[in-house]
């Protein structure tokens, strides 16, 4: 039965894990907290010193000099990842076809429903066009419904457009 007493022990016991809840959250937060987060300068509590230096820059190459070599049949192999969605024999898929696409006006591939956010690459796909929108499609077009995450190596995207650009339109 529930009487008077039952109840003030559940209420009492269950106060008191609460009390015991945020008793250890502020242990917890003074003993693992460095510098109480107060005034402008904060440390860190330690440095690993793993021997080695920092990275170097990655060597920036123009793109010319990597459209050079690039190599349609490598682009080929990475072609792979985009024919889940576009194909290259002139029909639509989640995609528009990718033939031609290679100095072809942006968004206008006849039926093919476009987001309108592709304008903001520019007017025409042109591989220097292609090669910023590849490596990341989101970034480069905003509210573009394409979902793929881009292609990072510099020598993929060259490989692609030159893959694509030696298809027929």
């Amino acid at each position: 039965m529930l009487d008077t007493m039952t109840i003030t022990k559940a209420v009492g016991g269950a106060c008191g894990a609460l009390l015991v809840y945020l008793l250890g959250g502020w242990v917890a937060d003074t003993l693992y907290t460095t510098g109480g987060g107060h005034g402008e300068e904060h440390a860190a509590a330690y440095v690993i010193d793993t021997g080695s230096e920092p990275a170097a820059e990655e060597e920036t190459v123009d793109f010319a000099t990597l459209m050079g070599s690039a190599e349609a049949d490598k682009g080929e192999k990475v072609f792979g990842k985009c024919r889940a969605c576009h194909k290259i024999d002139g029909t639509d898929a989640t995609g528009p076809h990718l033939n031609g696409v290679v100095g072809r006006d942006i968004g206008t591939v006849a039926g093919f429903g476009y987001s309108g956010a592709l304008d903001q690459v520019g007017d025409v796909w042109s591989p220097e066009n292609l090669f910023a929108f590849l490596e990341n499609p989101k970034g480069a077009a905003p509210g573009t419904t394409m979902s793929f995450a881009g292609l990072k190596k510099a020598e993929d995207r060259v490989n692609l457009i030159a893959y694509l650009d030696g298809l027929d339109g």
